[in-house]
Parts: C-alpha cells; structure tokens; sequence
C-alpha cells in the first residue's frame, strides 16, 4: 500500500467514524442538542447524506487515485469532489451501459488469473468503476446545494398567521465547509392564511399536508423562495445578514428565527494541518481511528419584535423584524448572530491524550465537548 493510499484510508476511517458519532449524538434523545428536537433530527439527515458521499468517494478510490481535501482549514474535501460526484452521478447510466455486469466481469477476472498467472488491475478498476456508479446512481448524497424542504406547518396564537419550518443545505465553495440552514418563516399571504387558518385561529385540519413539502409550501413564492436561498447561502454571509434580505425580499414571509449549523472544521493526525497543538497530539494517539477531532457551530438569529409596515396612497411600507444582536458580547456580534454555540465531538483516546499533554483547557475554550467512547457520546465532561 502506498503513502497516498495509506492516508486516504485512514483520512476516510476518520471522517466515517467523526460522522458517525455524530449522527448517534444527533439522534440520542438524551444528548443536549434533542431539546431542539426536528433541529436535531433534521441535521442527522444531512449528516446521513454526507456518510454517503464520503462512501461514494472512498469506492471512487479504486479507480481513480485523486482525492483532494482541504488541508490547512476545513479539513473537509474541496468543492472539485461535490461537483464531481454530481456529474458521475448524470452520468452514471450511460457509463454503466458501457461497463460489463457484475457476474461478466467477475468471470474474465478469473480467467485472466488462470491464463496469465498475474492479477487483472484493469477488469479491478472497471469492478470498482460499476460498484460505485451504482452506488451514486442510488444514493441521496450531499450535493453543493440541496433544495429548501418544509418539515412543519403551524399557527401562530399571537399573530394568526401559519408558520413554517423550512431547511435547506449547501456546501461552501470558499471554505470548504457544509452548512445546514432552517428557518421558522411566518406567512401573511391572504390565499395561505384563508386556506391553513381555521376560525378559531387554529390550522385548518381538513387541508391534507404531506410533510415534508418540496420547497417552500406556498406556491406562490416557492420558485423566488428557492432562488434566495440558492443566492443566500454563502459561508461569508453572516446569518444576520441572510435574514434581513429573507425580511426585505418576501412582501409577505416574516422570519423569526433563522438558524446554520455550520459543520467543520475536522481535525485527523498526519493529513490535516489546520491546528498545529491539536496535530502535535493527535499524533500520539495509538489508534489511527480514534485520532480525530470534529468541531461545528450552531449559530442563531431570532427576531425579538416587529416594526409594523403601513400602506398610504402613495407609498407603503411592510411590516419588518427588528433581529436580536446582543451588543456586549463581542464573538456574537462579531458572527452576526443572536446567540452561538460551539460543539466538539472527539474520541475518548484522542480526549485522553489531549488531557494527558494539559491542552484540553486551551484546545477546548469555548466549546461544549462530547466524547464518543464504545459507540455512545458522553457529553456535559
């Protein structure tokens, strides 16, 4: 086994592992995060779709050797892999037709043994070419942007108004990083309100909803709703900022609370170089499987009121939120953010000898740590 081959393998046995413990945290109604609930579950399924990219690439490795992840900063893979895997997966029927089957290639691979004595790399290659067309051919990966999806419908008591939770996904291109989006949107579009609000001001139940709703779940404003979420999704974007164009974009859409998990970046000893203390012990972990370090962020937006709009004869105003901004504290304001919260998950050996070198003080300042240890996440340490 080669340098290259060797580090590829041990780069993806730790992001399956990091992901992994991940999806079990998310999923545990025990860890802290659960108090969100749909939060929770609705980042474990982007999380899902990424353990099957990460499968997707690690096939990809039996017939084509380039893989290149972002090193020094996220410690994820460049964008060039997401595109690339959107495009197999376009073309994964067509290329399929000019690959032979399973069963075929399996007998001349055994044939050409029994003749010339050597292994057949090339019939290898076309083996592992097919498995992982079929693969990305059948699998929900995480793609550079995932349309939004609306997962709950409601009214609210105060305002009468329907309200709804939508995500949507994207992966950034600059940093390298994939980030989950959700938003609470209120909606007082007149055909909405009289068709999901019943008289007594509650959701109407004689309307059938089939959750989840591809898109925004008025129709009206589905296709501008997937246009701003596709423009509004960057990572140099502070979620501030996204809010306040949701606000002033939509007449109607009125967004109180506006949330981005912001997964990233991954630490993994001898392959990532975006830490050098974190590195430097990592490095001493016996087991290369549990030398890893994943971090991500969750940051919110929440409006605390709303300045009420006005129609005059010749010009009117909509109503608008005034968004949260706690002024005194620096690192909120600084993210464009009402409130944060930075997450660590890492391997009980690896928390070990990062306790045993005196660097989990400095390593995890400002972060709530969770350890994976025998398949379940410790949090609260």
């Amino acid at each position: 086994m080669s340098a290259e081959t060797d580090a590829a393998e041990r780069y993806f046995s730790s992001i399956a592992a990091a992901l992994g413990g991940l999806e079990v945290f998310m999923r545990d109604d025990r860890s802290p995060l659960y108090r969100h609930g749909i939060v929770a579950r609705i980042v474990a399924e982007y999380i899902a779709r990424l353990e099957k990219s990460f499968a997707c690439w690690r096939n990809r490795l039996g017939f084509q050797e380039s893989f290149r992840i972002s090193r020094a900063e996220s410690g994820f893979p460049v964008f060039q892999n997401l595109l690339e895997l959107e495009n197999d997966r376009r073309q994964a029927d067509q290329r399929l037709a000019n690959i032979p089957l399973p069963g075929e290639l399996r007998e001349e691979m055994a044939d050409f043994i029994l003749r010339r004595k050597e292994f057949p790399k090339a019939l290898q290659r076309s083996m592992a070419e097919r498995l992982y067309l079929e693969d990305v051919k059948g699998e929900e990966t995480f793609g550079p942007f995932s349309l939004a999806q609306t997962v709950k419908v409601s009214v609210n008591p105060k305002s009468g108004l329907p309200y709804y939770l939508v995500h949507w996904a994207s992966f950034d291109g600059a940093a390298n990083l994939p980030l989950v989006y959700m938003v609470t949107v209120e909606d007082s579009t007149d055909a909405m309100v009289s068709q999901l609000v019943d008289k007594t001001g509650k959701l109407n139940e004689k309307v059938e909803i089939p959750l989840p709703v591809e898109g925004l779940l008025n129709p009206e404003l589905a296709h501008k709703f997937d246009d701003f979420t596709e423009k509004n999704s960057a990572y140099s974007l502070a979620p501030m900022t996204i809010a306040v164009n949701l606000d002033r974009d939509f007449e109607t859409l009125h967004p109180k609370q506006l949330r981005r998990v912001v997964l990233g970046p991954f630490y993994t000893a001898g392959i990532t170089e975006n830490n050098s203390t974190v590195s430097e012990v990592l490095a001493k972990v016996r087991k290369p499987e549990n030398a890893w370090l994943l971090t991500w962020t969750i940051q919110e937006v929440y409006s605390k009121g709303e300045k009420p709009g006005r129609k005059g004869l010749f010009s009117s105003e909509k109503t608008t939120q005034e968004f949260f901004i706690d002024t005194d504290d620096l690192e909120a304001t600084r993210q464009g953010v009402s409130a944060y919260e930075n997450h660590a998950l890492v391997p009980h050996e690896a928390y070990q000898a990062l306790y045993a070198a005196g660097e989990v003080q400095k390593v995890f300042a400002g972060y709530k740590v969770h350890i994976l240890s025998n398949g379940q996440v410790i949090s609260d340490v």
